[in-house]
């Protein structure tokens, strides 16, 4: 991998496989192509948090079992959601994918059921109490921490929580990078013309949002000089952000293409 002796350059590299990697055709054969199978604004959100919380090993996998979950909901995910009956559920009684299986799978139908009715969009879930902080308002670190420790909390608020459905959701709190959370939220808040993010959530500004950091991701920018940390956790996802922030502040995390699509193809 080239190696650069300033920002400048550094910054004209990631911009040009920013290009490269975000592109349309870039979406089948990643799991952001399950949401893309949607339109309903609802649809996409429960199609696009399914797809990033089963995002770890083989992709081929990932939108396989994904894709296999939304046609046990009728390709209807949010009607299913609200409306379905116990009767229904049985059809999920068999569903896995890796360490997730049906007893999370029904948790995560009960707190999404409980949160649409009070709300429209699952971006509610996400802002951060205190009112103090807010999108886009120069404290970007804290309110992204904030937002995804709240969604954590949300998500857990339910009676009878089982305590294996805990490791499915990462938060700041507990040092994670948050990968998978940190991916859903570019694919909600991040829009572009190349249309492979769908911004369909405003309350929150693609400024604020923390890079995904996987294996990939941290390999290349290490070697990139972008991270020093040697670590990988929640302090060196903000590293890496702070240092992308300084290329672009309003849109840091488009370089998130760059690296992972670089990783990836290092790894092939």
């Amino acid at each position: 991998m080239e190696t650069f002796s300033d920002k400048a350059r550094l910054r004209d590299f990631l911009e040009k496989k920013v290009l490269e990697f975000n592109d349309p055709s870039f979406i089948p054969y990643d799991p952001v192509s399950v949401p893309h199978r949607f339109r309903i604004k609802q649809d996409i959100e429960i199609a696009g948090l399914f797809a990033a919380i089963f995002a770890w090993g083989n992709r081929t996998t990932i939108i396989r079992k994904s894709n296999e979950l939304m046609r046990a909901m009728d390709d209807a995910p949010y009607d299913f959601i609200l409306n379905h009956r116990p009767r229904d559920l049985k059809r999920l009684a068999d569903f896995k994918h890796r360490t997730f299986n049906t007893t999370d799978l029904y948790y995560f139908i009960e707190f999404l059921k409980s949160h649409y009715r009070r709300s429209d969009t699952l971006e509610t879930a996400f802002i951060p109490e205190n009112s103090a902080l807010k999108s886009d308002g120069g404290e970007q670190n804290e309110f992204m921490e904030s937002a995804l420790n709240a969604f954590y909390r949300r998500f857990f608020s339910l009676k009878h929580v089982p305590e294996r459905t805990r490791k499915h959701i990462a938060d700041p709190e507990r040092n994670s990078t948050c990968k998978r959370l940190n991916m859903y939220l570019r694919w909600m808040v991040r829009k572009d013309d190349a249309g492979v993010d769908f911004g369909i959530w405003e309350r929150m500004s693609p400024a604020d949002l923390v890079c995904p950091v996987d294996l990939h991701v941290a390999r290349v920018g290490r070697r990139l000089g972008l991270i020093q940390r040697a670590q990988t956790d929640w302090l060196t996802a903000m590293e890496l952000t702070r240092e992308l922030r300084n290329m672009d502040r309003k849109d840091p995390v488009k370089f998130d293409f760059a690296l992972f699509g670089m990783g990836v193809s290092e790894k092939n």
